[in-house]
């Protein structure tokens, strides 16, 4: 019976590849909202060019896999920073909470920020005194749980907010993840992941006021009318992922990991990424990968990464340090960093 539970999950998660692979003739490049929930999270996957949809083994698993957490034996605190495309920060905090029997808690908070702008009119091209900014949030509450010692299943439920001046926009939407390990290759596992599946978003406030007068012809007409610019709405990056990984070479001082992810988002075309991890006794690692193969107009792709635990050094809490670096080709190179503590 569990068997069969099992492959009728993993049949719905990949309907979705097989209907929005229908139509790739327009790739629908910006026409969603909210696509600071695309930013990657975690220098460790980073650095393995995003390919981390089955590995999902870090509390950056709230974000790539929902259901990796469940995998996690210990508290695991993960704060990542990055100086992202023009001129924006990036932040990301998680924390995954291991409760026996009942199955595992996590709780995130997503966060893209910049400085200050002036605000500037055709009439005071110098600016009019006023400043504005713009800014993202997302917060997740996310439950997994292991149906077998090869199969987790978890779930993640999030609110996110968009903000311009006095505008904002607000929607709900649900993560939903499943990892199986499986008896070939040395043990693959089996990922797949469905993000962002909710509302859409409309921006609201009062930016888009105005007063009018109704008929320029009439002599005494009032031209303090209020009326407000309908704006639209639009739907969340909903971004599908199906990913392999094992491990090439495992023994007590050296592992080498390999990875791939196929990626079918809703507002661009479908790509790949693959990534690799090399260990020293689990305490000094190198990544490397590649992000976005076979997407058109992609810029860049090249990641690569380093990382540093306390594994030897201490046997209950462990201490890690995570770098990343992603070229993007004619946009700015990306640095992420990342620090983590599992106690």
């Amino acid at each position: 019976m569990m068997n069969i539970v099992i492959k009728s999950i993993f049949f719905i998660m990949l309907i979705p590849f097989y209907l929005m692979g229908q139509n790739t003739n327009v790739s629908k490049v910006a026409t969603t909202s909210a696509t600071f929930l695309e930013i990657p999270v975690g220098a460790a996957a980073v650095g393995m060019g995003g390919a981390f949809v089955s590995v999902a083994n870090d509390a950056s698993a709230l974000y790539w896999n929902v259901g990796g957490i469940s995998k996690i034996d210990k508290y695991d605190l993960q704060i990542a920073n990055m100086e992202w495309i023009g001129d924006t920060r990036f932040n990301f905090v998680g924390l995954v909470l291991p409760l026996g029997d009942f199955g595992t808690m996590g709780f995130s908070f997503t966060a893209l920020s910049m400085d200050d702008m002036i605000v500037r009119t055709v009439e005071k091209p110098e600016g009019t005194g006023e400043f504005f900014s713009a800014g993202d949030i997302s917060f997740g509450v996310s439950y997994a749980r292991n149906l077998t010692d090869r199969f987790s299943l978890g779930f993640t439920f999030k609110y996110i907010q968009e903000k311009i001046w006095h505008m904002t926009a607000q929607g709900f939407a649900i993560d939903v993840g499943t990892l199986f390990r499986t008896d070939i290759l040395g043990g693959m596992i089996i990922g797949a992941s469905i993000s962002n599946f909710g509302t859409s978003m409309k921006l609201e406030g009062r930016d888009t006021r105005f007063f009018i007068r109704v008929d320029e012809n009439k002599e005494g007409s009032n031209d303090r009318i209020p009326t407000n610019v309908e704006l639209d709405s639009w739907d969340l990056p909903l971004i599908f992922r199906l990913g392999l990984s094992t491990n090439a070479i495992q023994n007590d001082i050296y592992r080498f990991t390999v990875t791939l992810d196929a990626i079918h988002p809703n507002n661009d075309y479908e790509s790949l990424n693959i990534g690799g991890e090399f260990a020293f006794m689990e305490f000094f690692i190198i990544r490397g990968g590649y992000n976005a193969l076979f997407l058109t107009d992609a810029e860049g792709g090249l990641s690569l990464g380093v990382g540093v635990n306390s594994t030897l050094l201490f046997s209950d809490t462990i201490f890690q340090f995570d770098y990343a670096f992603r070229d993007f080709g004619r946009l700015q190179n990306v640095h992420m960093f990342s620090l983590e503590f599992k106690f």
